[in-house]
């Protein structure tokens, strides 16, 4: 199987659940930003650009917890900012993991062989480590030279430990998918367990808006690295890859994904911010989602962003003929 059993059978129950309650807008994955700061200033980041005001702050332990339980998605992403320097982040996931959530701590690798004692394996929870390239280019990336050596090493270190990993990858106008190809192969022979991909996407933080690509960037390089896709293990959906590659349409699902931080529910969505809500409740009753979305908001025209298209894939929006079947041969190759 793709996933382990466990994670994918807590994931299908929930989604089964609220489809039989004929819930219309439920969460799926939580994106939960216990801070902001972080040890790198990779150039197409916003977080520490948008919060740099705030940069000192986070939420404490039980500030966590109350969004996860407010929540209530069956995923939880662990981001930030770099969360391995949140004090008590082993004891963070600890706790979200008695919680039966499945959990991707996203990390740019530098500290796992450090605080590998803090965490202990389980089928629910995954390293989630950030390459966006080989050497050269991922230390151009990241603007520090000897992070990528470091990263691979905190890759070899949790896989010797038992631990689940998966790798999340950036694509930028610049981005070469030859040297993309090279680098799947080679954390292949690591032995990660899958791979997630997802274009750059544009934040008012940051400067330099050459470097994120337009709709028709994003399908023309995806649709030159079709068959990169099928020699590697990837988390990321064929139907959102599909809608990568300009084969089809989705719908975005923004409302499923929501981001908690310091300042409160992210609104509207992970990369647009209009305003911090108190609680879950309030983000989802009062954003209108119907002002948000490719022809309806000029800052959505160009996204194609995974938190906001990649869940339509599991909830069936969207959905084609032979989709199901589709997905459910993906999970089992």
């Amino acid at each position: 199987m793709r996933f382990p059993f466990q994670a994918t059978s807590r994931i299908a129950g929930y989604i089964a659940k609220k489809k039989l309650s004929r819930a219309k807008k439920f969460p799926m994955v939580l994106m939960l930003e216990p801070l902001h700061a972080c040890n790198l200033t990779c150039t197409g980041c916003g977080r520490i650009r948008e919060y740099s005001q705030t940069i000192k702050q986070k939420l404490s332990i039980d500030e966590c917890l109350a969004a996860v339980d407010d929540c209530g998605a069956p995923v939880v992403s662990i981001c930030g900012g770099e969360p391995m320097i949140y004090p008590g982040i082993g004891e963070l996931t600890a706790k979200i993991l008695e919680r039966k959530k499945v959990v991707y701590l996203c990390t740019n690798g530098m500290f796992i062989r450090k605080k590998i004692a803090d965490f202990k394996p389980n089928n629910r929870f995954f390293f989630n480590v950030h390459f966006d390239g080989m050497r050269e280019n991922h230390d151009l990336a990241v603007e520090r030279k000897g992070v990528f050596d470091i990263a691979i090493d905190g890759v070899k270190a949790a896989k010797e430990a038992g631990f689940l990993v998966c790798t999340n990858t950036t694509v930028f106008k610049e981005t070469d998918m030859n040297e993309l190809d090279e680098l799947f192969g080679h954390l292949t022979g690591l032995g990660v367990d899958g791979f997630l991909i997802s274009p750059g996407y544009g934040y008012d933080a940051v400067a330099d808006k050459e470097m994120f690509l337009t709709r028709a960037d994003i399908r023309a390089k995806f649709r030159a690295a079709e068959a990169m896709f099928r020699k590697y293990r990837f988390y990321t959906s064929p139907i959102y890859l599909e809608f990568l590659q300009g084969k089809r349409e989705l719908s975005c699902t923004a409302w499923a994904n929501p981001t908690r931080n310091i300042k409160g529910w992210k609104g509207p969505c992970y990369l647009i911010t209009d305003t911090h809500h108190p609680t879950f409740g309030d983000l989802i009753d009062k954003t209108n989602w119907e002002n948000y979305g490719p022809g309806r908001d000029p800052r959505c025209e160009n996204c194609m962003m995974h938190s906001g298209f990649e869940t339509s894939a599991a909830l069936g929006v969207n959905s084609r003929l032979g989709d199901t079947l589709k997905m459910v041969k993906w999970q089992f190759l």
